[in-house]
């Protein structure tokens, strides 16, 4: 014999809850009753046992799948009542011919399964009652550890969908990122500028940040500033003088932020503010992060003929899409344009619902 079958969790969980439900039975029963009764209340629970699991393996496997279900409620419902009256008078007929002779003392009568079988009132008053409660029971066990088992499964899966998601998000925003960085850098090296050596120092700091040092779903606010700070030191080599930028940042707790995220919004500022302003285009980065919330906003000079109304950045647009996946509603995102001025103001509460 294959002893193997009985170190299964699903086996050792199946005997674990019929030796609970025969325990429960006996130990009521016993409360009720003299001490010399306990091994005739043993065996008794355990013959009702028996046929009660029967029954209740046929109804969640059998009667209550969706095959069975197909041949129509009248053939379930007979097929049913008749498992009901079978079980019971099996049960019934194990009682009186294999559990009595083992506890009882002889000379005593017994009913003869001629009589047993055709005894309905008492098979259905009696011993039914028994099938049906067992069946019940187990029913409901299953029915809350299978639900219990799915909603962990659609947990898993929401979990790995939304990682899933977030690399995709983010695969996005990389290239786009670097595909701007290095069109400054080729500008640099068509007017061969010696600067163009010091940007290329600058965007491989920025390359083993993004590739190595940000891969999990959120880092401190500092490493995000500090990558912010290379990034500008980046794009003022192609600006010179004429831009002017700001930043103003205040760390009171070190919070944890999303990565990248306010740096494509520092990226969006330089691409559609300063890239599009050949006067002298202004930015304002401002930070607070605090006990209760991270504060981020962005604020750059446009000109109103080159600003497209009907379209969103790509930066944007992202950003949005992984907050929602992180914060759900926790966070708010705010942008306005008014006289010559774009503004995105970022806030992210540190109370978040995703988990890493």
């Amino acid at each position: 014999m294959d002893l193997q079958i009985f170190k299964q969790p699903r086996i050792v969980k199946h005997t674990l809850f019929w030796l609970v439900f025969i325990a429960v039975g006996v130990f009521s029963d016993f409360s009720n009753l003299n001490e010399d009764c306990f091994t005739e209340i043993v065996v008794y629970h355990i013959s009702d046992a028996f046929f009660g699991a029967v029954m209740a393996y046929l109804t969640a496997y059998y009667f209550l799948t969706e095959q069975f279900l197909k041949k129509g409620y009248l053939v379930f419902g007979i097929t049913f009542l008749f498992s009901v009256y079978l079980l019971a008078a099996l049960s019934r007929l194990s009682t009186v011919h294999l559990a009595e002779p083992l506890v009882r003392k002889a000379p005593f009568t017994q009913e003869s399964p001629l009589e047993i079988f055709t005894d309905l009132r008492y098979i259905a008053f009696k011993y039914g009652p028994s099938v049906l409660t067992a069946t019940f029971i187990f029913y409901l066990a299953k029915f809350f550890s299978d639900y219990s088992k799915e909603r962990e499964k659609r947990l898993l899966l929401s979990k790995e969908k939304t990682e899933i998601e977030l690399k995709s998000l983010r695969s996005q925003l990389n290239p786009h990122f670097l595909f701007n960085t290095l069109n400054n850098i080729y500008s640099l090296s068509i007017d061969n500028s010696p600067k163009t050596s010091s940007a290329i120092g600058k965007l491989s700091d920025i390359l083993d940040y993004v590739l190595y040092r940000c891969n999990g779903d959120f880092v401190s606010v500092s490493s995000e500033m500090k990558l912010i700070g290379d990034y500008i030191e980046l794009e003022k080599l192609r600006y010179d003088e004429r831009l002017e930028i700001t930043v103003d940042s205040s760390v009171e707790i070190e919070n944890q932020v999303p990565p990248l995220v306010f740096l494509s919004l520092v990226e969006n500022a330089f691409k559609h503010g300063a890239g599009e302003d050949s006067g002298s285009p202004k930015i304002l980065i401002t930070l607070k992060s605090t006990i209760d919330q991270t504060m981020f906003s962005v604020v750059n000079t446009y000109l109103e003929a080159v600003v497209d109304e009907t379209k969103e950045s790509i930066g944007l647009t992202n950003i949005k899409k992984q907050l929602e996946l992180l914060y759900d509603k926790r966070y708010s995102m705010s942008i306005e344009k008014n006289d010559g001025l774009f503004s995105v103001t970022l806030i992210l509460k540190n109370e978040i619902t995703h988990e890493n």
